[in-house]
């Protein structure tokens, strides 16, 4: 039976799939074992990458610099742009609601946060505060005027910040970058997964050729050769509490009056809209679902937002919403689509790829390259997966529509965790959320802010009489001024 061998070192890994997560998952890999592993990426040259989010979380900055890639190198290649956070657009129609903002938290946050925290306490004690989360922070700020998070050499605390990208581009240079690294890349047809005693052997080339390994990992997409449909790794279905399944997709022209400096996601009947501006264009995409929407509909409506009437292409995708029971199973580790998918709402699926793969990193090299560590790590990557995915059900759970049966039976939903629902009872009660939060132990995959964010930006505060404030409330005036003139140092 051929295993990652114990005490030898990383050997031979195969990644089946490139596009952006296996070349990442490469790259990883090379820049953790130097001249000790020998990684093959094996990709097919008719299997383009699916793309369905052209954006990220703060941590994709430390994947760049962990590899020693500075910014002026990749973004200008990948017609990148910062991404301040998301702003939210129709997902509530309670009044001086029907926006936010989330940002990414960051250092400065830790001056305003607190003000935040004891406005949205009051506000579900019935005092009549302002609890709005957009005033709070400079994120919201530099996205609404546009401005860059990048802070000048002069001053320490810039916001946290991701990135917008063509993911095909980013592909591509990740490829060469792994390749300059001593990656092999070969194109090749995979036509049979080998697998003798539970273990994979070899990948089967079209023509015989067979590719051999220590360990495998599956970058395949949706079809999860290895994973799934080779060793047989249960699928767990996250659709009872998601219900998007597929989505609509196509470019616009940029946005003539500048670039925006955040993910705009704009609600809809059924679905919602993202707005990612690149340097070359604008991504659009409609996701929704297909019990509720059919495909020409969607069509129509992401047409009709976007003022195109018939012009252009649209494209049409699947998404398959959940996990794999375990991401680690036998010499086979799941990345990307092949282990799981969230819907992209928050554009957490490179996020997902980056802590599998340096979390599994970090588990088979303290196991002597053994399987020792494998069940805290699939018991770690599962949490972080359903952490996720409480925090994407949440902004549909708490919408505050009512217009059609999706949004109704969004917000009617009972299937959610043991988590979630004392989350949301916490927040309803006054209780103390960061320390629900931290008695979760799930402020590493949305902190507190975030959820404050959440709740506070749909309005989804208890239906109680408004009385004046106690003493102590946050000085709104004072927060502003602070802001504005932190926000004089970006440009």
């Amino acid at each position: 039976m051929t295993v990652p061998r114990s005490g030898q070192g990383p050997g031979r890994i195969v990644i089946l799939g490139g596009g952006t997560a296996g070349w990442m998952a490469a790259n990883l890999f090379a820049n953790a074992w130097p001249g000790r592993a020998q990684v093959t990426v094996v990709e097919s040259p008719d299997i383009g990458i699916i793309g369905v989010g052209e954006g990220s979380t703060p941590q994709l900055k430390a994947f760049f610099d962990t590899l020693g890639i500075a910014e002026i190198a990749w973004m200008p290649a990948c017609n990148a742009t910062y991404k301040n956070g998301i702003a939210f657009h129709g997902w509530s129609d309670r009044p001086g609601f029907e926006s936010y903002f989330h940002p990414f938290p960051g250092p400065l946050d830790l001056h305003t946060a607190p003000a935040f925290f004891d406005a949205t306490r009051r506000r579900r004690h019935g005092q009549d505060v302002w609890a709005h989360p957009d005033r709070f922070f400079l994120s919201s700020r530099l996205a609404a005027a546009r401005l860059s998070p990048i802070a000048p050499e002069h001053f320490p605390l810039g916001p946290s910040y991701g990135y917008h990208f063509d993911a095909h581009l980013v592909g591509a240079f990740l490829r060469d970058h792994a390749v300059g690294q001593g990656v092999r890349h070969l194109e090749r047809r995979i036509v049979e997964v080998a697998v003798a005693e539970g273990s994979v052997t070899d990948l089967v080339a079209e023509g015989g050729e067979r590719i051999a390994g220590d360990l495998f990992v599956d970058a395949s997409g949706f079809r999860s050769a290895i994973h799934q449909a080779a060793l047989g790794v249960p699928f767990r279905s996250f659709g009872e509490t998601l219900f998007n399944d597929s989505a609509v997709v196509m470019p616009t022209p940029s946005d003539p009056g500048g670039r925006a400096t955040a993910t705009r996601a704009t609600a809809l009947g059924n679905g919602w809209v993202w707005d990612i501006p690149l340097t070359s264009r604008t991504g659009n995409g409609y996701v929704y679902a297909s019990r509720y929407c059919a495909r020409e509909e969607a069509e129509r409506d992401l047409r009709a937002h976007l003022g195109v009437g018939d012009a252009g292409t649209a494209r049409h995708l699947s998404m398959k919403v959940g996990r794999v029971a375990e991401s680690w199973v036998s010499n086979s580790l799941a990345i990307g689509l092949a282990q799981g998918f969230i819907e992209p709402l928050e554009a957490t699926a490179l996020h997902i790829v980056q802590a599998t793969v340096e979390g599994f990193i970090r588990a088979w090299s303290a196991g002597g390259f053994s399987p020792q560590n494998r069940a805290a790590f699939n018991a770690r990557i599962a949490a972080r997966y359903d952490g996720i995915r409480d925090y994407i059900v949440a902004h549909y759970r708490m919408n505050g529509r009512s217009d059609t049966p999706y949004w109704r039976d969004n917000a009617a939903n009972t299937a959610l965790s043991d988590s979630l629902k004392a989350i949301i009872t916490c927040w309803f009660t006054g209780g103390e959320l960061e320390a629900e939060i931290a008695a979760q132990g799930i402020g590493g995959y949305y902190s507190a802010l975030s959820w404050h964010c959440l709740f506070a930006g749909y309005g989804a505060f208890p239906r109680t009489t408004p009385h004046a404030p106690t003493p102590g409330a946050a000085d709104m005036t004072g927060i502003d001024a602070f802001l504005r003139h932190v926000a004089l140092n970006f440009g």
